[in-house]
């Protein structure tokens, strides 16, 4: 692995790459708490099947410029940042892999922007029209959406999740996973990037937390018809704590060439728990040519 900065939508975004240059190009974007580290497990094999892999660390993120307004943080300019990462590849088109809001700024390009992508593989986030509608349906998955009410308050939880050296953030990932997912080493690196200053000298936490502040204030504005054309694999970790099954099979329904797989006994951080088995999704599903999309047409849910 290698590490440099890229200059995209006046900002200039930190960028783990690794695998031949030639490679087709996989762009790896990692959710809230992360950052690029959260693909550690994916990167070298991902190298190994001959892609040329990117993983940035998101705006507001780690190494990443950390502008400090709230609208700097909606999913338009989210999504501007990777198609810049693209220009500075050099492609017209490249697979984006998404997990959590990683998998929302993918979602977004997925709608806007199909002309630039090969393929899109979302991992337990769902399509963004999707999210809003089962809300107001479920009050289950309403109530495990709290954190994004609170997340709305100035100033307390980025102060509230740097107590104790992190406590709540890392009991957070360590309470939502399986044992042994995040090792002590592990977390030393997530506290590290939370802590990353800003301009201001503020935490990365308070501009990652941002990125929920926007969704609120600026929701995503999305085409009246808001389906996906680009082949789309959307992965999804059956135990997750924040967001319930019944939010994939509508997602996937929303895509012309889609494919759902349930991942059982995997929970939010699906990459992490399984990631022998999302490798090979992941390459399988990148490494199709657009000739073999039919097959994708109405695909049924598998479980693993």
């Amino acid at each position: 692995m290698q590490s440099r900065y890229i200059s995209t939508n006046q900002i200039r975004l930190h960028v783990v790459e690794a695998g031949p240059t030639d490679g087709p190009l996989v762009i790896l974007l990692h959710g809230f708490p992360e950052f690029w580290y959260g693909w550690r497990h994916q990167i070298d094999a991902l190298a190994a099947a001959g892609f040329r892999v990117w993983a940035p660390d998101q705006r507001g993120y780690n190494l990443s410029d950390k502008p400090q307004e709230i609208k700097a943080y909606t999913l338009d300019k989210l999504g501007a940042d990777i198609l810049g990462l693209m220009d500075a590849a050099g492609v017209q088109r490249a697979t984006v892999v998404g997990h959590d809001w990683g998998g929302g700024v993918a979602w977004w390009l997925a709608i806007n922007h199909p002309e630039r992508l090969h393929r899109v593989v979302c991992l337990n986030m769902p399509h963004l029209s999707v999210m809003p509608q089962v809300m107001r349906k479920n009050p289950q998955q309403l109530l495990r959406s709290w954190y994004i009410g609170f997340f709305q308050l100035p100033v307390l939880p980025e102060w509230l999740v740097r107590l104790g050296n992190w406590w709540g953030a890392t009991r957070a990932l360590r309470g939502t996973s399986r044992p042994g997912t995040f090792s002590a080493a592990d977390l030393v690196q997530y506290r590290q990037a939370w802590a990353q200053p800003g301009p201001t000298g503020q935490p990365a936490i308070q501009t990652m937390i941002n990125w929920y502040r926007a969704l609120v204030q600026q929701g995503p504005q999305l085409p009246d018809n808001p389906r996906v054309t680009v082949p789309l694999l959307l992965i999804w970790g059956t135990r997750d704590q924040a967001l319930i099954r019944e939010l994939a099979q509508p997602s996937i329904e929303l895509c012309d060439r889609g494919k759902l797989v349930y991942i059982e006994e995997a929970t939010h951080w699906v990459q992490h728990e399984a990631p022998d088995r999302v490798n090979r999704l992941i390459i399988n599903f990148a490494g199709q040519k657009a000739e073999d999309s039919d097959e994708l047409r109405n695909a049924r849910p598998q479980n693993s």
